[in-house]
């Protein structure tokens, strides 16, 4: 598993943050500094396809997350290349797909980094496939620990969603 330097991370950041970047100027700048890292650097090649997905190049973002995911992530970027690939397919019309790498990547990052946002695109994929209530459940359970009040009361009625004999 390859890291980026920080410095070349700063870099990458400050393109994102640039709002009066067109998308092929994004992608191009992206492409740039990706190239300092090399053509299969884990890193570069994530960075690559969010640039191509953020553009409403989803076609062409997919190999570029999934040769992200083969070359080996850091656990953080994983998790977010796992989603924002799940969500690329999802767009391109494989719900089914995107739900399978969603379910598992939600249940693989409970109670770890990155299990509220796992939650959140599990729930957004639950709603595409038709299944609304359980997307509800799952992004109610996420939402609980993070209430100043009624934690216990929404995460009772996010399981009662799924079972209503337990009311």
């Amino acid at each position: 598993m390859d890291q980026a330097p920080d410095e070349w991370q700063t870099r990458i950041d400050a393109v994102w943050a640039d709002d009066a970047l067109s998308d092929e100027e994004r992608i191009a700048r992206i492409d740039g500094l990706a190239a300092e890292l090399g053509d299969g650097h884990p890193v570069a090649l994530f960075e690559r396809a969010g640039a191509r997905d953020s553009a409403g190049e989803e076609a062409t973002a997919e190999p570029l997350y999934r040769a992200a995911l083969d070359a080996g992530l850091d656990p953080e970027r994983r998790t977010r290349a796992i989603i924002q690939l799940a969500s690329t397919i999802r767009n391109l019309g494989r719900v089914d797909e995107s739900l399978q790498l969603l379910a598992e990547e939600y249940e693989r990052t409970r109670g770890a980094s990155m299990a509220d946002e796992a939650a959140a695109f599990y729930a957004l994929a639950l709603v595409s496939s038709g299944d609304a209530v359980r997307g509800a459940s799952i992004a109610l359970n996420a939402l609980a620990p993070h209430l100043t009040r009624y934690t216990r009361s929404v995460t009772g009625y996010a399981a009662e969603l799924l079972d209503p004999r337990d009311a």
